[in-house]
């Protein structure tokens, strides 16, 4: 199970992540994306409102997409991180 970071919301997108098993919690503070495996924001921004996700963690943007569309990317990502 990964813990994804996702911007306050995005409730279709956080509900399909739960459903793939994933730990989701809000994007508030960028201490609470430290430990994240993956942060999914609405567009192409990735520091919204001072929020950057930091060091490694991946950026998957919502933007235009399904919540199925997202939960299939932030699988992609997951296992790619673990090759």
């Amino acid at each position: 199970m990964a813990k994804i970071a996702i911007q306050t919301g995005l409730t279709d997108i956080e509900n399909e992540l739960q459903s793939r098993g994933h730990d989701v919690v809000h994007m508030q503070q960028t201490t609470e994306t430290n430990d994240c495996d993956c942060c999914i924001v609405s567009g192409r921004d990735a520091d919204v409102a001072g929020m950057s996700p930091q060091g490694q963690t991946s950026i998957v943007s919502a933007d235009g997409l399904t919540a199925q569309e997202v939960g299939e990317r932030v699988e992609q990502v997951l296992s790619n991180q673990n090759k």
